[in-house]
């Protein structure tokens, strides 16, 4: 078992994640006598999970539904399923947004060049 301060250590957020988390019923830790929170396994790997979620992308809703799912479902199949359906929109997204910097990228490389070639012409015709 944890305190809060651990586990928040240990996954590098803060104690007032950690409690918001709960709040949204993501994380379930049991109590001490004076009432302080004690985090178990089952609680850490959820939190392992919440904080690779935000760090792929997805929003709350979807890291809660898939976390809870496991509690639903303790075989993981469902979990897996709907990580898999959610992780291939995200990818799909990514993908989308790569090819929108691209786009940028080459339209600024473009008027870079237009911008380098009349800067050049009018040096030229300073004289």
């Amino acid at each position: 078992m944890k305190s809060i301060a651990e586990v928040a250590d240990e996954f590098g957020v803060t104690k007032r994640t950690i409690r918001y988390y709960e709040e949204l019923g993501l994380l379930n830790p049991s109590r001490t006598a004076s009432n302080t929170r004690m985090f178990g396994s089952s609680d850490c790997a959820k939190l392992k999970l919440i904080v690779r979620g935000k760090q792929f992308g997805f929003n709350l809703e979807e890291i809660k539904e898939m976390v809870l799912l496991f509690d639903l479902d303790r075989t993981g199949l469902r979990q897996l399923k709907r990580t898999i359906e959610y992780g291939n929109e995200r990818v799909a997204e990514i993908g989308e947004k790569i090819r929108e910097l691209q786009e940028m990228k080459s339209e600024m490389e473009l008027l870079l060049l237009e911008f380098s070639e009349k800067l050049i012409n009018l040096k030229g015709n300073e004289h």
